[in-house]
């Protein structure tokens, strides 16, 4: 490995880059956690949470990643037995499932080829097919950081709706908070699952629930053990239950500042901003794609993410053997292929704390890497990029 004389360039999905505000937010003593001055800061989080969910519902957070929010969201509201419906278009739908079967719960899947988003129909059929209304939630994701494709979540509430299914809508948005439009409470969504990591610009380690008032009503009648991730007992006055004991401050201390950040730019113009950045990551992989080694995952550039991009590496060339020549000789940090898409994709994130010379700069080793790697590509990808930039 060569010594470090400059910033990595950070692109994997997660963890993403954290701005210097919030590193030094963290640079502070610890406090004892019943003082009013921590109380008022932690209160003022779940005041902010909201305005990020887009949503008047109670907000629960974990210290964990995003994956205990799932089992969170899992054990509150199911016992086992139940049916879930899960729509297979992504890496993360399918962990979700697999969760889901540990307690003990029936997963009815949807399937899918994982180069397209979640097709709302194919849920209505589904939901109108369940006359007995055994299916008690159906698990989705937003944006699926493996595939690098975002689902419509409006169209899943009005598939839902058409088919009068009385189902608990659950939404995994953890890498689309922050980088694209969600709206919980316009769009019916009774349980949304977040995380710090990614477009909130935070470290990892704290992880939410949104829950509307139907998803709380399903923890009377819920049977899955769940002591730690309780949304009752961390709902109660008493400070102490918040986080089911010490809170995880300095992440506290860091998500006050990180919200700062977000609301200061504004929700929308961050989402406008992710997107700009977004095209110009797939006006560059559209040039290197013209030599037919390369290719975009989404097939549907409709349903291309705001946060990631996954490209696919044709048979015969090695898609970590280039990662790793981006790591070690370029610096650039680019995330690996999951599931079904391991070794035959790298991905280039492009979310959080990120501004236009950051992603040419990322754009730019990952082409001089591609040319390292001798993966064939058409030469001009970052021109691509620049030229959208500059005059979009």
């Amino acid at each position: 490995m060569k010594p470090s004389t400059g910033r990595n360039f950070l692109h994997t999905p997660g963890p993403t880059n954290i701005p210097e505000r919030v590193l030094r937010a963290m640079l502070q003593p610890a406090m004892d956690f019943s003082d009013p001055v921590f109380l008022d800061m932690t209160r003022s989080c779940f005041v902010d949470l909201k305005k990020i969910f887009r949503t008047e519902s109670e907000v629960v957070c974990f210290a964990s990643n995003g994956h205990g929010a799932w089992e969170a969201a899992l054990v509150n509201t199911l016992s086992a037995g139940d049916h879930v419906l899960v729509p297979q278009y992504g890496h993360f739908t399918q962990n979700w499932a697999e969760m889901a079967e540990s307690f003990g719960i029936v997963v009815d899947e949807i399937p899918g080829d994982w180069r397209h988003a979640i097709d709302p129909d194919a849920i209505e059929q589904k939901l109108r097919e369940d006359s007995g209304h055994a299916i008690k939630a159906i698990l989705t994701v937003h944006t699926d950081t493996a595939t690098g494709i975002t689902s419509d979540l409006p169209a899943m509430r009005r598939a839902i709706d058409n088919a009068g299914h009385p189902a608990l809508y659950m939404v995994d948005t953890v890498a689309a908070l922050g980088t694209a439009e969600f709206r919980m409470d316009d769009w019916g969504i009774d349980v949304a699952v977040g995380g710090s990591q990614k477009g909130l610009m935070q470290p990892p380690g704290l992880a939410f629930n949104a829950v509307s008032a139907k998803a709380l009503a399903a923890c009377e009648t819920a049977t899955l053990p769940r002591l730690y991730w309780d949304w009752q007992r961390r709902l109660e006055d008493a400070y102490y239950r918040w986080f089911c004991g010490t809170p995880p401050e300095h992440l506290l201390f860091a998500l006050r500042e990180g919200l700062d950040m977000v609301l200061e730019e504004g929700l929308e113009n961050a989402f406008e901003r992710h997107q700009r950045l977004a095209e110009a990551v797939r006006r560059a992989v559209a040039v290197w794609s013209r030599a037919n080694a390369l290719s975009l995952n989404a097939l549907n550039p409709d349903e291309c993410s705001n946060s990631v991009t996954t490209i696919l590496v044709a048979d015969g060339y090695d898609a970590d053997a280039l990662r790793i020549t981006a790591r070690e000789k370029f610096d650039v940090s680019l995330g690996s292929g999951l599931g079904r898409t391991r070794g035959k994709a790298f991905r280039i994130g492009h979310m959080g704390y990120l501004n236009e010379p950051m992603i040419l700069g990322a754009l730019a080793g990952t082409e001089a890497s591609l040319e390292a790697a001798g993966i064939p590509h058409e030469k001009g990808g970052v021109d691509a990029a620049l030229e959208f930039l500059a005059t979009s």
